[in-house]
C-alpha cells in the first residue's frame, strides 16, 4: 500500500508539473528562492526539494544567518556570490533583500521569476515582529520589483521543530504556491503573502485561514557579560508570545497558537491614514503649520 500511495504522490506531482509546463508556454515557472537563516538552513533546503516539484527553483542565500536584519540592503562594499550547487548560490554576508535584488540582477537578467518565495523561516514571523523579519523583508524587495512574493515561517516551541520538522509547512506551502500558478496571484501590486505554520503534527493541524497581523507585546530582554580581558558585551534575548487572545481575534498569532496555519496579506505602505486628519488638526491648533523664519 505505501508503495502504491507513493507511486501515486509522484505520479500527481508529475501531472501537476505537466499542467504548469503547458500554462506557462511549455516551460516550468520559475521561483527564486531565498531565505534569512543562510544557505545551510533545513528549512531552506527542505522547501528547495518541494517547490522543486512543480518549478525550476534558483536559491541565492545569505552566507551566515542574517535573521532580524529587516529590509536592509549592502551599500559600503561589494558583494560576490559563491556557487554550492547547480542553481544554487550563497551571496557573501548579503541580506534577504540583498539576495533578492543581486539574484534578480545577476541571474533573472533574461526573465524576471514568476514568484519569489522566502524561508522557511525556522520560527514564526507574526504581529510586529513583521518589521524585523529578514523572511519577510526578502518578499518586500520581491513586491518592490514587481514580483508577486511569499513569505514561510514555521512556528515552534521548545523542541517542535526536532520532533515535526518542516514536512506540514512544505505541504502547506507548496499547496499556496501550485495555487498561485494555476489561478493567479490573489493580491494587487507591492503586497505579499506572509505564511505561517503552526507547531504541531499533520494529526492535530486544523487548516489554513486568512488572518491579518496580531499585535503582541514586547520588552527589553537582555543580558551582560564580560570577556576574560574585562570587556563588557551583551546579548540580546528571544521575544516571547505575549499577546491578549481577547484583542487578537482573526489575527495571526492566534492561528498559529491554535494549531491553524496564517495566510496574510500585507503591504508595504506603513501609513496611519486614519491618524492624518487628527495630526493635521494638531498641526493647526499648535500654530505649527506656518514658515519658519
Amino acid at each position: 500500500m505505501g508503495q502504491n500511495l507513493a507511486g501515486n504522490l509522484g505520479e500527481n506531482l508529475e501531472n501537476a508539473a505537466g499542467n504548469l509546463a503547458e500554462k506557462f508556454g511549455g516551460r516550468l515557472p520559475e521561483i527564486l528562492l531565498t531565505n534569512d537563516d543562510g544557505y545551510e538552513a533545513e528549512g531552506l533546503r527542505a522547501l528547495s526539494r518541494a517547490l522543486s516539484s512543480v518549478a525550476r527553483v534558483t536559491i541565492v542565500a545569505p552566507s551566515t544567518e542574517k535573521s532580524a536584519c529587516a529590509h536592509s540592503i549592502t551599500t559600503t562594499r561589494p558583494m560576490k556570490f559563491g556557487k554550492v550547487d547547480d542553481n544554487f548560490f550563497k551571496l557573501d554576508d548579503g541580506t534577504p533583500s540583498d539576495c533578492v535584488y543581486l539574484g534578480l540582477y545577476a541571474f533573472f537578467s533574461h526573465r524576471k521569476p514568476d514568484l519569489i518565495v522566502t524561508g522557511i523561516n525556522h520560527g514564526s514571523n507574526v504581529a510586529e515582529d513583521i518589521t524585523y523579519s529578514g523572511t519577510c523583508a526578502g518578499a518586500m524587495e520581491a513586491v518592490l520589483q514587481g514580483i508577486p512574493a511569499l513569505a514561510v515561517s514555521q512556528y515552534y516551541e521548545r523542541d517542535s521543530l526536532e520532533r515535526y520538522g518542516f514536512e506540514l509547512a512544505c505541504d502547506v506551502a507548496l499547496s499556496v504556491v501550485r495555487a498561485i500558478f494555476e489561478r493567479g496571484f490573489p493580491l494587487p501590486a507591492r503586497q505579499f503573502l506572509n505564511l505561517n505554520i503552526p507547531a504541531c503534527s499533520r494529526a492535530d493541524y486544523r487548516g489554513l485561514i486568512v488572518t491579518h497581523a496580531g499585535t503582541k507585546g514586547y520588552n527589553i530582554d537582555a543580558s551582560a557579560h564580560r570577556n576574560p580581558k574585562g570587556v563588557e558585551y551583551f546579548w540580546i534575548g528571544n521575544g516571547i508570545m505575549d499577546f491578549d487572545a481577547s484583542k487578537n481575534a482573526g489575527s495571526d498569532l492566534v492561528a498559529v497558537t491554535s494549531g491553524y496555519a496564517s495566510l496574510s496579506p500585507l503591504k508595504l505602505d506603513l501609513s496611519a491614514r486614519e491618524s492624518m486628519d487628527g495630526l493635521g488638526k494638531w498641526l493647526q491648533n499648535g500654530d505649527l503649520g506656518g514658515k519658519f523664519e
